[in-house]
């Protein structure tokens, strides 16, 4: 049976254990990620950008910008509108400026969505230059953008250590480990998960001084999973959501074969 244990988290980032479970559908989980909806801006109309910045660099740097989108929203694709865009699909945001001034996210207004982080310095308006422009947003997934990317998840095999109780090199390795993810607790040698990253510079230092006091491997069962959001969802949402996700290409698969039949 799958066991989940958290280890740590915060606000943006989560790191928890798997164990138990298949490779191959621990990866696929971590792939899912690309197929959660999430809001970005996906059009910008310019009717004056007198700034350093044409108007393409600019577009990249609003659509790059995290935003929320309303619980109700969906995917244009699976509005009733059929794509045309209305209020349960898109949102609009506008911005007027007039320089000096340093324009920041947060600074553009729209009804129905929360700019996640409102100081981003967008560009930098000179004496009298000017800004205006209107901008949709819309329901994506990063399997079409990356900026429909809710954030990142990766996930590493739990190292086992295997120790040899004849040698006492086990103070010294932990000494030369880069990431001091050796740890001596009395007579005990234990390893951070979080930190290890398999190096193997411990086993490079004891087979350099004929020393065999461990091996270091790869479980095929157990893994750390590190979840980083990017500001439009928790990290345990985007983990939940990646599970959905799954579930539902599965069902698809699922519906096909047995058509195929």
């Amino acid at each position: 049976m799958v066991k989940i244990e958290k280890i740590k988290g915060t606000k943006e980032k989560i790191y928890f254990s798997v164990k138990d479970a298949d490779h191959a559908v621990v990866n696929a989980i971590r792939r899912s990620v690309f197929e959660i909806p999430v809001l970005a801006i996906d059009e910008v109309e310019f009717y004056k950008n007198d700034s350093a910045l044409y108007d393409e660099m600019l577009a990249h740097r609003l659509g790059l910008m995290p935003l929320k989108a309303p619980k109700t929203f969906k995917l244009k694709e699976d509005c009733s509108c059929e794509g045309k865009g209305c209020l349960k699909c898109t949102a609009s945001l506008k911005l007027k400026a007039v320089g000096p001034a340093t324009i920041y996210s947060g600074d553009l207004k729209g009804k129905g969505v929360e700019v996640v982080f409102k100081e981003m310095p967008l560009v930098i308006l000179a004496q009298d230059q000017a800004l205006e422009f209107s901008a949709t947003a819309c329901l994506g997934k990063a399997l079409e953008h990356s900026k429909f990317s809710p954030g990142i998840m990766w996930f590493t095999s739990i190292p086992h250590i295997k120790l040899d109780k004849d040698t006492e090199t086990y103070i010294d390795t932990a000494e030369i480990c880069p990431k001091k993810a050796i740890v001596i607790k009395g007579n005990k040698i234990e390893i951070d998960n979080l930190k290890c990253d398999v190096c193997e510079a411990c086993i490079e230092y004891c087979n350099k001084n004929n020393k065999k006091a461990l091996d270091i491997s790869f479980s095929e069962r157990d893994f750390l999973f590190n979840v980083e959001s990017f500001g439009q969802l928790g990290p345990e949402e985007i983990f939940l959501g990646s599970i959905d996700a799954l579930n539902e290409n599965l069902d698809v698969f699922a519906k096909l074969l047995t058509k195929a039949k």
